[in-house]
């Protein structure tokens, strides 16, 4: 196994970044809507949370399909 980020081909580093960023971007979402679920059974106080969170995990998914588009080289 690779320990040094630069022995990594740029290609390699792409797709390992991308990868990254898909799961950072699942995480956020689902722990956005667990909240609202949360708040929804009565688990969590409701501040008028429930939405704003479905949005903030729709806005991530969106935006995230969007930035993993192939754009080029980096």
């Amino acid at each position: 196994m690779l320990t040094d980020w630069n022995l990594l081909s740029e290609e390699l580093q792409l797709i390992v970044s991308r990868e990254a960023l898909r799961r950072a971007m699942d995480v956020i979402a689902g722990q956005a809507d667990e909240l609202a679920w949360e708040m929804e059974s009565g688990g969590l106080r409701d501040h008028g949370g429930p939405e704003a969170l479905r949005l903030l995990a729709a806005v991530v998914r969106v935006n995230g399909e969007d930035e993993m588009a192939v754009a080029g080289h980096a």
